[in-house]
């Protein structure tokens, strides 16, 4: 029997309606988990018992065996439930991950509309949240602990210049030239896709254009962010902003749901309250 493990999920697109906060997902990966080691201890019972049935012959044997078998039901009564559990929570996460990527490319379909220079057609198939569980599974620590990185891959590796035109733009940024700022970080994230610091320059773009009150392309760069790290610790701040945009883009709805979702994904950021003020401001239901 093969049993599902449930894993955090990475980012491939904006995740607009997580069903469960993150919070939420870690004691069901745990649930998971104790799920699954008790019925390994289940299952060795199982084949001990079986074992001992069959290698009986002595007349003893049938005074023990109705002991035995009585255990060995409850045992597998309890494989049963747990079984059932198990695969009760499996489709639960298939439905979270159904509905969260089915809303994630309706989302950026519409925001893709709001785009003069967006191609409807390049969107191409939305990614399926959390992304392929077989290459999730071989990182996982918890499920392959011998690869978890060491202290030695703790260090970002950074390509040549990188860091030297992160800091042109965020100097930018600093003295007030957010045109600048906005075209020089346009510029890395093109150049250096995937690199430690396109995250901060999708967050730090989204700022700029917010300034010059261009929100369209701001809600674009803000939800570039966080797609790349919607489990990170920029994660928070990207949400919370992005609804802010999408407010002003005229998206209410939109923005209600970014906002709502930065209390549900992460109850303990600092940037809730602004949230739940920001909610209260455009009256949210």
């Amino acid at each position: 029997m093969k049993l599902p493990a449930l894993l955090l999920w990475s980012p491939v697109a904006f995740v607009l309606a997580f069903a469960a906060p993150m919070s939420a997902q870690q004691t069901q990966e745990q649930t998971l988990a104790d799920i699954r080691q008790e019925l390994t201890v289940l299952f060795v019972e199982v084949q001990r018992l079986r074992t001992q049935l069959s290698t009986t012959s002595a007349p003893g044997a049938v005074v023990s065996g109705d002991t035995v078998l009585e255990r060995l039901d409850a045992i597998e009564q309890e494989m049963r439930r747990l079984t059932a559990i198990t695969e009760n929570l499996e489709l639960r996460v298939q439905r979270v991950v159904a509905d969260g990527t089915n809303k994630v490319g309706d989302l950026e379909f519409r925001l893709c509309e709001l785009e003069a220079a967006c191609d409807i057609g390049s969107l191409g198939e939305t990614p399926k949240l959390g992304g392929d569980l077989t290459d999730a599974v071989a990182t996982d620590p918890a499920i392959n602990p011998t690869l978890a990185p060491g202290p030695e891959a703790d260090g970002e590796q950074f390509a040549v210049g990188e860091q030297g035109d992160f800091a042109r733009a965020r100097d930018a940024f600093e003295a007030g030239d957010y045109a600048s700022a906005a075209d020089q970080l346009q510029a890395f994230s093109q150049t250096y896709p995937g690199g430690p610091l396109t995250l901060d320059a999708f967050l730090l773009r989204g700022d700029a254009l917010s300034q010059m009150g261009e929100w369209q392309p701001a809600a674009r760069a803000y939800l570039d962010s966080f797609n790349l790290a919607p489990n990170g610790p920029e994660a928070p701040g990207a949400l919370l902003k992005l609804g802010r945009a999408l407010d002003m883009i005229g998206q209410p709805g939109e923005a209600c749901l970014m906002l709502a979702e930065v209390g549900i994904r992460f109850p303990g950021a600092a940037e809730v309250a602004e949230a739940e003020a920001a909610l209260a401001t455009l009256g949210c239901s």
